[in-house]
């Protein structure tokens, strides 16, 4: 650089520097425009801020349940396991029967239950719209295993509509 504030390159010296004042151009728009995407964004999700929806309790005690003798009452595991783990459980039942041939599971307690489904688990919990559905929902899982396995409640509701 000069001493006047002139500047120079390799092809000689130049003008001194415009002085350019730093502006945000349009900044009210832009702002306002931030603004409303920010609205946007965030009005849905306002009305449910703090609410929980609450966990549901299926109830155990269904009509087929309660027509057994008190000590056959028991699942084909214990309580906090079917809840925590019983898809894994169907999961291992379906490799056990496609891939082994097996059809037979010991149970909690030794007993011997018939891998199905339909046969074993619906049996009992006979209501799968008040049993299955009601935690299957709120979890937002839609289980792979009712395209197959729902003739029984088909057959119920058939039956019952037939009355």
């Amino acid at each position: 650089m000069s001493k006047n504030g002139d500047y120079k390159n390799e092809f000689g010296y130049f003008a001194e520097r415009p002085q350019v004042a730093s502006k945000l151009y349009d900044s009210k728009y832009v702002l306002a425009g931030l603004v409303i995407f920010l609205l946007v964004i965030i009005l849905p999700l306002v009305p449910n801020l703090g609410k929980s929806v609450p966990a549901p309790k299926p109830d155990l005690n269904t009509p087929a349940i309660m027509k057994l003798p008190e000590k056959e009452r028991k699942c084909v595991m214990e309580l906090e396991y079917m809840r925590a783990s019983h898809m894994q459980l169907l999961n291992d039942w379906r490799d056990q029967v496609v891939r082994d041939g097996n059809r037979e599971f010991t149970g909690a307690g030794g007993k011997k239950y018939l891998i199905s489904l339909q046969n074993t688990c619906l049996e009992c919990h006979s209501n799968k719209t008040k049993f299955c559905d009601q935690c299957h929902n709120y979890a937002a899982v839609v289980p792979n295993c009712w395209g197959c396995h729902l003739d029984r409640e088909k057959k119920q509701v058939a039956r019952a509509e037939a009355k």
